[in-house]
């Protein structure tokens, strides 16, 4: 029997999905700070890259990534414990275009720029899928720290600098590429690690350095696939980082049992489980008892990450909400022409704008540390404190700016919608980079310390010194700044020196990488008018020019 069909709506008035743009040629606010930093970028590597992270093809990899969530595998079909996470293969392909991309240990074998063309490429891709930039940038922010064991990074080093991704379940010796991750918190310390219970005792010595077994338990250990982990263990000597490879120089599979993968909020395509040791080999990195010092190193370049990423998702939200208000209409108008619509677009452009910024500036200092570009120390300076209020300040506002970006959609943006809601997927990421690698009171208490070593006052106030003579707002924001910091500020007042930092430092950088109206709009809205929600700007703010700068398309 024939069913009876009866013919429906035409769907119209809904936006096109925002594919096929190339995310670095649209993105006038990097490409001017990654110019203003580094002029010799490569910019054909851009062009390409931009190209491919916004095809409709690298957008289907994350909606499937993140639709066919990994699976624990703790035996197999006769009994054995393996341990092991299964993936869709779509989050294979980005992991490998993250790797093409040099996003992970890669820089550290770079020349000076390396690193700054490296974050701008983090801040590309994480509008394309950001689940995949934890092992990532956990591999970045491991390698360097390796440096202080000669034979792991003899038999690893060129392995955790390829660009050829290898996923399959290998000695290390028979693989192309190796990614690395970190085990420090557990379930009763979280940030503070000096009350970890993991043990380490003494195990013999061989190629590699020290060997300990290790037994303990680790909350959080993201990327449990990783080829080999950086964890924390008391041993007789104290806390002190360990080398823990999954698979041993023997062949045989280290004692990691994953107990189970974490059921998170967002970052669902990636993997975090926890983990018992079972008296798992490891060897000691770097001194005995230096644990401590060590993992905060590594630390400061994941929460560089953590301000990069949420940076890239602020613009990937931003360009979503442009793209739909673009075209969806609402009583006789388009939404982009709708007045209060276009102070809440443009508010939230200035933010994403700004985020990019910090984040390229706190990279620039990374770079320029790490090649000896630095005769004066002034970079080491705005290195350590840069780094928690980039963290901090991104962070906090990467979520309200997430927020904002759902409402300009309306009830489609709220719809996860089998994985195509990228606007859903991007208000769950949010809140990780945030939380992972210590969130705001750590951050804004880590501030607190980096200020208490070098020159910070005559460093901060020559960096902001074009600006502060530029717009006066900025000159009374830099005085309450000075007051602080040559007082006694208290940890209760922490966060709001973060904030009044970031916002000093960013208008400072604005001054310099965009235009005059984006400059103005940013020092009136953010410091003269200190609106608490986006969407509230003056009307002498030019928002045609502000919005003109942040459309996702060439005008």
């Amino acid at each position: 029997m024939t069913q009876r069909t009866h013919a429906t709506h035409e769907v119209i008035n809904q936006a096109a999905p925002f594919a096929d743009y190339n995310l670095f040629e649209v993105n006038r606010p990097l490409q001017d700070a990654l110019r203003w930093h580094h002029p010799g970028f490569d910019a054909a590597r851009f062009a390409a890259f931009g190209a491919e992270a916004g095809s409709a093809g690298m957008q289907a990899h994350a909606r499937l990534a993140n639709t066919y969530l990994p699976q624990l595998q703790t035996y197999d079909a006769c009994g054995r414990r393996i341990d092991q996470v299964e993936f869709h293969p779509s989050w294979h392909a980005l992991m490998a275009a993250a790797l093409r991309q040099r996003l992970h240990g890669a820089p550290w074998g770079e020349g000076p720029g390396g690193h700054l063309e490296r974050a701008a490429a983090f801040m590309l891709f994480t509008e394309a899928e950001p689940s995949v930039l934890c092992p990532v940038s956990m591999s970045y922010a491991v390698t360097p720290a390796l440096r202080a064991n000669a034979g792991v990074m003899a038999d690893w080093g060129a392995r955790i600098t390829s660009a050829h991704y290898d996923p399959r379940f290998l000695p290390v010796a028979q693989k192309s590429a190796a990614t690395l991750g970190m085990g420090m918190t557990e379930k009763q310390g979280g940030s503070d690690v000096r009350a970890n219970t993991t043990r380490a005792e003494a195990d013999g010595e061989d190629a590699w350095g020290r060997r300990f077994a290790i037994t303990g338990h680790k909350w959080f250990l993201s990327a449990p696939m990783s080829d080999a982990f950086l964890v924390l263990a008391h041993s007789a000597g104290g806390l002190s980082c360990f080398f823990m490879p999954r698979i041993l120089p023997d062949g045989t599979v280290n004692a990691i049992r994953v107990q189970r993968l974490k059921d998170k909020l967002g970052n669902k395509a990636n993997a975090s489980s926890e983990v018992e040791f079972d008296r798992a080999s490891a060897w000691l990195v770097g001194e005995e008892g230096r644990g401590v010092p060590q993992i905060l190193a590594m630390g400061a370049l994941t929460r560089l990450d953590c301000a990069l990423g949420t940076a890239g998702l602020m613009r990937q939200a931003l360009s979503v909400a442009l793209h739909h208000c673009a075209q969806r209409a609402a009583f006789g108008k388009r939404l982009i022409e709708q007045p209060l619509m276009r102070n809440v677009l443009a508010d939230m452009a200035l933010e994403s704008e700004a985020a990019t910024a910090l984040a390229m500036r706190l990279a620039r200092a990374v770079d320029r540390t790490e090649h000896g570009q630095d005769a004066d120390g002034t970079e080491a300076v705005m290195r350590r404190v840069l780094t928690p209020i980039a963290k901090f300040w991104i962070c906090k506002r990467g979520a309200a700016l997430a927020q904002e970006a759902m409402e300009c959609l309306g009830g489609n943006g709220y719809v996860e919608e089998g994985g195509q809601g990228v606007m859903a997927r991007i208000y769950r990421e949010m809140p990780v980079n945030s939380i992972w690698e210590g969130a705001g009171n750590i951050q804004s208490l880590d501030l607190l310390r980096a200020l208490r070593k070098g020159p910070v006052t005559d460093v901060l106030m020559h960096e902001t010194a074009a600006a502060r003579a530029a717009h006066a707002p900025v000159q009374r924001l830099a005085e309450r700044v000075r007051r602080s910091l040559d007082g006694d500020v208290t940890e209760t007042e922490a966060r709001g020196l973060a904030r009044d930092l970031a916002l000093l430092m960013q208008a400072a950088l604005l001054q310099h990488t965009a235009p005059p109206a984006v400059f103005d709009a940013f020092c009136v809205g953010r410091i003269e008018q200190a609106s608490d929600v986006l969407g509230t700007l003056p009307v002498r703010v030019d928002l045609d020019a502000v919005l003109a700068r942040a459309m996702p398309w060439h005008a």
